[in-house]
């Protein structure tokens, strides 16, 4: 009996090591390059359309942060919105136009959530909050979570409703972006009681994974070097405006800024590929500014990137189940706020 056992233990001893080099080599490689892209607002059809299609072409999930404003009209559920220390009916990106816009919107918004892609919270009517108190954040909270179940019957189409809509408005709604990324001592208190799993409101020197020091994950839109000096900006199409054209458009040198952009972002995308493999994160609006320079950059950047080996172009939600995150690599110290 003894002689069978350690024949068996020695037959066993090949397949044990093999298996321990198999997970020492998992443990040693490389992670995936991830590049995570986000849109502020969401609030355009036509490019709710245009994301959802750049997504299928290229493969990439993105985020979408509403603002829930464009759920409602200012005659209707608008006239009753309070941001604090606002009056009622006060926005700064307006209101919806009408009821079929808000159907139409929210048909992309749930499409989008069917895709795959990730729907956060921009608050509502893109107000300051940096001297908002835990519960005027709440209240904000409050006020866009009560737009998104009653989209579908403020848009005259509840018939059309999907049976898992309010499922999804309770449990899916995971992240946040502050509007202007202003925040204050109050904002992650209130996300933490909302039930917000990471907020994506800070800034830093480059790439950084999530700071977790409050217990919540907190990404951070990085500083990239851009144009001929290489001087730093925020990764984000309205930082690149004002860069280039002090915010005012200019379709006429919109293919230059295209090529700009598209340099930023290879740029910044290589030196993680070939390097630490940090998180690239890039922001962008439902605005296509400078005659749609950033939007067709973002197109052709993810065209070539994201079906690269060892990449993966994913929302916030998707990155913080992935071990590239999870493993939280050298980082950047976090920068101030951006415009």
């Amino acid at each position: 009996m003894l002689r069978c056992v350690l024949a068996a233990s020695l037959v066993a001893l090949p397949a044990l090591a093999a298996a321990e080099e198999t997970a020492e080599s998992d443990m040693n490689a490389r992670p995936r390059q991830l590049v995570i892209v986000s849109f502020d607002g969401a609030h355009d059809n036509r490019l709710w359309m245009k994301s959802l299609d750049m997504a299928k072409r290229t493969g990439a999930h993105f985020t979408y942060f509403l603002s829930c404003t464009f759920l409602i009209t200012k005659a209707g559920d608008g006239s009753r919105y309070k941001a604090p220390g606002k009056a009622f009916g006060r926005s700064n990106v307006g209101f919806a136009q009408s009821e079929a816009e808000i159907a139409e919107r929210v048909g992309h918004i749930w499409q989008a959530h069917l895709d795959g892609h990730d729907i956060g919270s921009h608050a509502c009517g893109h107000f300051d909050g940096s001297d908002w108190s835990k519960a005027d954040w709440q209240g904000e909270f409050s006020a866009f979570r009560t737009a998104l179940e009653n989209a579908w019957t403020t848009g005259r189409v509840a018939d059309r409703q999907p049976a898992g809509w309010q499922d999804f408005v309770k449990t899916d709604i995971l992240g946040f972006r502050a509007p202007y990324l202003a925040t204050s001592p109050g904002l992650v208190p209130a996300l933490k009681a909302a039930g917000f799993t990471y907020d994506a409101s800070l800034v830093s020197k480059g790439p950084a994974t999530p700071d977790r020091r409050d217990g919540l994950p907190r990404f951070a839109l990085p500083l990239v070097p851009e144009g001929p000096s290489g001087r730093p900006v925020i990764a984000m199409d309205y930082n690149l405006f004002i860069r280039h054209s002090m915010g005012v458009e200019n379709r006429r040198e919109s293919a230059a800024f295209e090529e700009r952009a598209l340099t930023a972002y290879r740029q910044a995308f290589e030196a993680q590929y070939a390097g630490e493999r940090i998180p690239l994160q890039l922001g962008f609006h439902f605005v296509e500014m400078n005659g749609g320079a950033y939007w067709r950059a973002l197109e052709r950047f993810l065209t070539e990137t994201c079906k690269r080996p060892e990449v993966a172009c994913v929302s916030y939600a998707d990155a913080l189940k992935m071990p590239e995150v999870r493993q939280e690599p050298k980082q950047k110290k976090a920068a101030g706020a951006a415009l």
